[in-house]
């Protein structure tokens, strides 16, 4: 095989597999065999294309013509002339979709199903990736810039996949990198001809020279030792050093990274960005199931985790010691004995495909009962995973309490310890105003922070004029919550975190849970909770009681009773009634949700829940619109990149294309030897000796001797390619010279050897000849305009003859 074909199919595979990161986000995968099959069209059309041969440009222009009627022919068929050729109704088709594509983006939660426009957005950036890796890779032989494309890629594909198997995808994608880095570093040495491999070690002696049949040139074994090795210091380092954070391994294994290893934390993690998906799905999907003894379930909200960190940006999860999880957790904080108390027991059940790291569980659990790798922390009083760890099928059973306060003890709590009220009404200096004066209204004449805090509950949920609207752009931070006091619309996220703002302002401890609410009751008596039942709610911290549950979020969950002082208490069970006496008929208010029917509705069409699984956007929506943020910058980024590296390929182009063959007559002879001194005079332009088109071409060469402090052989091929070009400018009969490329390849060292290195670097990245294109073109543009001149009819009349 050829060193280009070599090359292409490198690139080839390179391509597919950075593209194999996206195959966790939309299911079925089948979108990649198509992406395949029209990479490799593509790469057959640049072969042929170069072996016509035909000029870089056009090649790269003929590939991109054949990806756009590829592209017709799979999605804007009915659209095009003869089924094939792109029309203005195929344009407009490609837009249409791509909008649909951005919308199922924003609808749906990974993975996603293979919509018409998702698969355009997938098919279409794998075949553009493609082509600009073959363009740099193969078409201008140079492999190393072809990695910002597949870099691209790459990352855009391991952010929205939230990780998922991060490190496979990765290791994929290196090699695939690697690969065609050592077959272009093949291709060159190839070029020097035979490679030798010194002593045989085998035979202890001198061998023939060649290495033996079968086994890699020594170049080769060497490129691959000096991959292994740097694929494997990327890998080893981050892990070896506990120092540093997020290397490649530190998720490794963790599917959503909330391994803990030794190092006794969990870090800040947001649900928050996936929430918005969760209620958006078009179908429900059944997440868990539980049974309770409870009385009944309408308080039974199943919760995750508390973000307790409010920056102006985002509510967070504060990072945490964590430890072995105890027989019996320890009492919750604040709680007195004067408060009602009932220990219930929940026994629940986790589906095969919910996943995440932290464990739904009624709050305050005493108790509970679960195999695997948990750990405990203690503030919070939840449960995360280790090394590992998730909910993935998870059963276990927890003991938790039932809280009753009354109105009167809530209301007569008194002040929260210094520490824990510091940390808890702490907001950010930058907090809009409107925040705390809009709290202060609200709860004007409010007697204590009890009746502050149902007023604010109150207002939000019956008396504010707010309307709940899934669709609102979400966002934690300060200018969400501006916007949510002046627009009265969203969701669960907003009412809640804007309650917890708006409570710390009045100098109430607040915090934000995140987990379900009930769910919805089954027949056999379990209760049923899907991605639609996903919630947010704000907790406010009283002494005696502790962390109380508020709901400022209406037609979501209940309130409880003890912000409704004329409710009745709820009924207290006996905890050894059996499960199936309690739950039959439980006294249930309904949530929003509704049943995934498995024989209604496709698996691939109900998205998953991994709360927990990403880090929080500010104030931008959902976890795919923040990650496409991400992903829109680092395309942005390789964009500027590939502009910055413009003049270096302009120029590289131009230097193969001046010492490269010209074809065996006489006039291409001539053409060739002027081309070869043009390059030296660039070269020497580049490295600061500006031309002088006055000067004979043998001043020139005496020119460049002296300005490059050229001498010995660079100085002699000079004064040959000078005398060539006389002999082609002046001579009756002109005889070109030979070996003039490998003349102006020694001219080229000689004149880099003196000057620095980074005179060196601004040759090779921006050099001075590359105006030359834009002279060129520039001359071009003036001879349309000439040429269009002359072609138009003139319309004014003539004035009269000038005499004398």
């Amino acid at each position: 095989m050829s060193g280009r074909g070599r090359l292409a199919l490198c690139a080839f595979a390179a391509t597919l597999m950075a593209a194999g990161a996206l195959v966790p986000l939309v299911r079925p995968a089948t979108w990649l065999l198509h992406a395949a099959i029209m990479v490799a069209l593509l790469s057959g059309v640049g072969a042929l294309a170069r072996r016509a041969p035909l000029a870089r440009t056009l090649t790269v222009a003929l590939q991109a013509a054949a990806a756009l009627l590829m592209l017709t022919v799979v999605f804007a068929s009915d659209r095009a002339l003869l089924g094939f050729l792109p029309s203005p109704g195929v344009f407009q088709e490609f837009g249409r979709l791509l909008a649909e594509g951005g919308e199922d983006v924003g609808r749906y939660a990974i993975p996603a199903p293979a919509t018409d426009g998702i698969r355009l957005m997938l098919v279409g950036g794998v075949v553009v990736i493609g082509l600009a890796v073959d363009a740099l890779a193969v078409t201008f032989r140079s492999a190393a810039p072809a990695g910002l494309p597949l870099l691209a890629l790459y990352s855009v594909a391991a952010g929205l996949s939230g990780g998922e198997g991060g490190w496979l995808w990765f290791l994929l994608a290196a090699s695939g990198y690697l690969l065609l880095l050592l077959a272009e570093g093949r291709d060159r040495l190839s070029q020097w001809g035979r490679v030798f491999g010194g002593a045989s070690r085998a035979q202890g002696r001198f061998a023939a020279g060649l290495e033996a049949a079968g086994r890699a040139p020594a170049p080769v074994r060497t490129g691959r030792r000096i991959g292994v090795v740097a694929l494997g210091i990327a890998l080893a380092v981050p892990a070896a050093l506990p120092t540093l954070d997020g290397g490649l391994l530190a998720n490794a294994g963790s599917g959503n990274g909330s391994g803990l290893g030794g190092g006794g934390t969990i870090s800040a993690v947001n649900p928050l960005v996936s929430l918005q998906d969760n209620l958006n799905q078009p179908a429900d999907r059944e997440a868990l199931t539980y049974k309770t003894n409870a009385p009944n379930t309408q308080n039974m909200y199943l919760r995750i985790m508390a973000l307790d960190r409010f920056d102006g940006t985002a509510w967070k999860f504060s990072q945490r010691k964590v430890e072995d999880v105890p027989d019996r957790l320890p009492d919750p904080p604040g709680l007195s004995q004067a408060v009602s108390t009932r220990e219930i027991t929940t026994t629940i059940s986790t589906a095969g495909w919910y996943q995440q790291n932290y464990l739904p569980m009624p709050y305050p659990a005493s108790r509970v009962k679960i195999d695997g790798d948990w750990r405990f922390e203690p503030e919070g009083r939840t449960l995360v995973g280790d090394r590992g760890q998730s909910t993935r099928g998870a059963q276990y059973q927890v003991s938790s309490l039932m809280v009753n306060p009354t109105a009167e003890q809530l209301a007569s709590a008194p002040e929260a310890p210094g520490a824990l009220r510091r940390e808890y009404t702490e907001v950010p200096s930058f907090l809009p105003a409107v925040v705390k004066t809009t709290a202060l209204e609200v709860t004007e004449g409010a007697a204590n922070d009890y009746e502050r805090a149902v007023r604010l509950q109150d207002w939000f949920a019956l008396d504010g004029g707010f309307t709940y609207d899934t669709q609102v752009d979400s966002g934690t931070g300060v200018t969400a919550i501006t916007r949510f006091l002046k627009n009265r619309e969203g969701f669960c996220v907003h009412f809640s975190f804007t309650m917890a703002a708006m409570a710390r302002t009045l100098g109430i401890p607040a915090r934000v849970a995140v987990g379900f609410t009930p769910g919805s009751p089954q027949s056999d008596g379990s209760m049923s909770v899907g991605l639609r039942d996903a919630h947010a709610w704000p907790e406010l911290y009283f002494e005696g009681v502790g962390w109380t549950r508020f709901e400022p979020t209406p037609s979501r969950g209940t309130a409880p009773d003890y912000t409704r002082p004329d409710a009745p208490t709820s009924d207290e069970s006996d905890p050894s009634r059996p499960e199936a006496s309690t739950s039959a008929a439980p006294s249930v208010a309904p949530s929003a949700s509704e049943s995934c029917q498995a024989q209604a509705t496709p698996a691939a069409e109900c998205a998953t829940i991994a709360p927990g699984a990403a880090a929080p956007p500010a104030d931008s929506g959902g976890l795919w619109g923040g990650l496409l943020v991400i992903g829109r910058a680092v395309v942005l980024l390789a964009g500027l990149i590939a502009l910055t590296l413009l003049p270096l390929l302009l120029r590289t182009d131009a230097r193969a294309r001046r010492l490269g063959s010209r074809g065996r007559t006489e006039a291409d002879a001539r053409a060739r030897t002027l081309a070869v001194w043009q390059e030296i005079t660039d070269t020497a332009w580049d490295l600061g000796i500006p031309p002088d088109d006055a000067q004979t071409p043998r001043r020139t060469a005496a020119r460049l001797v002296r300005l490059g402090r050229l001498d010995g052989a660079a100085a002699e091929a000079v004064h040959r390619v000078a005398g060539s070009v006389e002999q082609v400018l002046y001579a009756r009969e002109p005889r070109p010279g030979t070996g003039l490329a490998e003349d102006a390849r020694l001219i080229r060292a000689g004149l880099r050897a003196p000057v620095s290195r980074w005179t060196r670097l601004r040759a090779l990245l921006v050099p001075r000849s590359s105006v030359r294109v834009v002279w060129a073109a520039s001359a071009r543009w003036r001879a349309v305009t000439a040429r269009w001149g002359r072609r138009r009819p003139r319309t004014d009349t003539p004035g009269p003859a000038l005499t004398r």
